[in-house]
């Protein structure tokens, strides 16, 4: 289930790829049409190493703060944590109209909302694959992907989680062996006007390792919001269990 999870990506795809670059960021991409993002319509956005696609502006920090951020910024963290592509993995991004791949995402959409009636014209997917993270001294790596999808009035993201073996970087207190420890990850959304963000269960502690297992819209690995005006669907409140310490569930 989990090679299914992910949207396709890659050179086949005809992605780009963001430098090989610590805390680096792609250009700014100018999108063809507007993403409603929380009521506000963005024009241009940035895929960023560390697990962030940010709007408006570039995102270099590589550890996470807790939402809701006091300074305005907003975007979507997949996986905000201290990603090294110069040791190893790729970040693809691409704007799309594929009729394929936009099939694909409405039938998606509309199982899992099926009182919002909703076609996808446009979607743009950023893949972060086998990303390892900074000070790593281990093969570790983590797989992950967002798909901004839109009709251009009702927006949705879509976070795949296919792999994740490390939860935090050797600068955020994390252990260069394990990956492990420190300030773990962050996922979920910070709207910038301090009021409305969503963090999904897990962040910010070791149990956001699981986050393959956990869901809100009862596909493991797979979390989908509409975010146009944010409404949180589905989630549970149960936060995820712990593995033990040599993760050997995986």
């Amino acid at each position: 289930p989990s090679a299914s999870l992910l949207y396709p990506y890659g050179p086949d795809q005809h992605d780009r790829k963001t430098p090989k670059l610590d805390d680096g960021t792609s250009k700014k991409q100018t999108l063809s049409v507007p993403f409603t993002f929380y009521g506000k319509k963005h024009e241009t956005l940035y895929v960023n190493n560390n697990g962030v696609i940010s709007f408006d502006a570039r995102v270099n920090q590589y550890t996470p703060d807790p939402f809701p951020l006091a300074d305005g910024r907003s975007f979507v963290a997949p996986y905000w944590g201290d990603v090294d592509n110069v040791l190893g993995g790729d970040v693809f991004y691409r704007e799309t109209t594929d009729p394929t791949l936009l099939t694909l995402i409405t039938k998606n959409i509309n199982q899992y909302f099926p009182n919002i009636p909703f076609t996808a014209t446009w979607a743009f997917v950023a893949t972060w694959e086998h990303v390892a993270y900074y000070g790593s001294t281990t093969n570790k790596g983590n797989t992950f992907q967002a798909a901004l999808t839109t009709n251009t009035e009702t927006s949705f993201i879509i976070l795949n989680y296919k792999d994740i073996q490390w939860t935090t970087g050797a600068a955020s207190g994390g252990d260069p062996e394990t990956g492990l420890g420190g300030t773990p990850a962050h996922a979920g959304f910070n709207s910038g006007d301090e009021t409305n963000y969503y963090n999904i269960p897990g962040s910010r502690t070791e149990a956001v390792i699981n986050i393959t297992k956990t869901s809100n819209v009862n596909v493991p690995g797979r979390w989908v919001f509409q975010v146009d005006n944010f409404t949180v669907t589905g989630v549970p409140t149960e936060v995820p269990k712990v593995a033990n310490i040599n993760n050997c569930w995986l």
